[in-house]
């Protein structure tokens, strides 16, 4: 017969310890990881599928940025080959309903050597991302950038003083494109613009220069501030446009002087640090009742300005 631990004038004792020997064990283990770190639970399997389907429209988006421009619509289209725009490749529908827009733009992309290629609705749907392409576009390739360094060559090639376009800011192809042919109008050596939250040298900017972007050359930059370093180290004078300017331009003094116009978004100017690197700050006097001039045309004027002091 079992013995009660309790009888036979038995006394409790306090009870040993371990001795530190299960201190590990029982030791805490930190806070719980989220769901989402935890390999086993679905959110963790949901944050993952979330990363992939990011990782996949990021690598589409980014195909699309390095992918052809295509020009969609038959006006569209016929004013680019008018213009010169470079094109690779013109995709037209088998079963178009052909008018003089479509038959002018055959025998031009013709007479160019450019490829005509058939498409159906589907392919030109995806080829023109669901633009209205009237069943026919055009593939212009990725625009050759020059180099800064390029378009002071050039002005020494043709023995000028260099006068040179740089933006600040300015997203709208369309204001690019007037500022190049602004430029090859009066008789400046290229644009310089930046890599980054800046218009392109896209089918509109194309269009919009009206020819005269197969004329003059565009560089494009990564940062803006230290190729205007890089200039005034080829001693190039560098002024900005900005409402609040330090003389008008009518007296502007670097005219005959090697001269790069700095030009700034329309409804923010010029960034501060490139405001800070001008040499320069000059504004074009207008009507107080005018509260500021679009970008294309406030370089258009400037450029004119300093054309018109060269000349002999």
């Amino acid at each position: 017969m079992a013995s009660n631990p309790r009888s036979g004038g038995s006394k409790k004792g306090p009870t040993k310890g371990s001795g530190g020997k299960n201190k590990r064990g029982l030791r805490g283990k930190g806070p719980t990881p989220k769901a989402e770190d935890r390999v086993y639970h679905k959110a963790h399997k949901a944050a993952q599928q979330r990363k992939s389907s990011n990782a996949s429209a990021q690598a589409k988006r980014k195909k699309k940025e390095l992918g052809p421009n295509m020009v969609a619509g038959r006006n569209s289209v016929l004013e680019a080959l008018r213009e010169g725009v470079p094109a690779t490749a013109m995709y037209v529908s088998g079963r178009i309903d052909s008018d003089e827009r479509v038959r002018e733009s055959i025998t031009l992309a013709t007479q160019r050597g450019i490829s005509m290629l058939e498409a159906s609705k589907p392919d030109l749907d995806r080829l023109t991302d669901d633009a209205i392409h009237q069943g026919i576009a055009l593939q212009v390739p990725p625009y050759d950038y020059a180099d800064p360094s390029d378009l002071l060559e050039f002005a020494a090639e043709r023995a000028e003083t260099p006068l040179l376009v740089a933006l600040d800011g300015i997203t709208d192809p369309r204001n690019l494109g007037a500022i190049v042919r602004s430029t090859a109008a009066f008789g400046g050596h290229g644009v310089i613009i930046p890599e980054r939250r800046a218009a392109s040298m896209t089918a509109a900017a194309w269009k919009t220069s009206a020819g005269a972007a197969s004329r003059i050359r565009v560089a494009q930059v990564v940062n803006l501030a230290r190729a205007i370093d890089e200039l005034k180290k080829q001693n190039v004078f560098v002024v900005g446009l900005d409402m609040d300017g330090d003389v008008e331009l009518p007296e502007l003094t670097f005219t005959r002087d090697p001269l790069c116009i700095v030009v700034g978004s329309e409804g923010k100017g010029l960034s501060r640090l490139i405001a800070e690197k001008c040499d320069q700050i000059v504004s074009i006097p207008i009507a107080a009742t005018t509260e500021s001039l679009n970008a294309g045309i406030a370089a258009a004027v400037s450029l004119y300005e300093v054309a018109r002091a060269r000349r002999p």
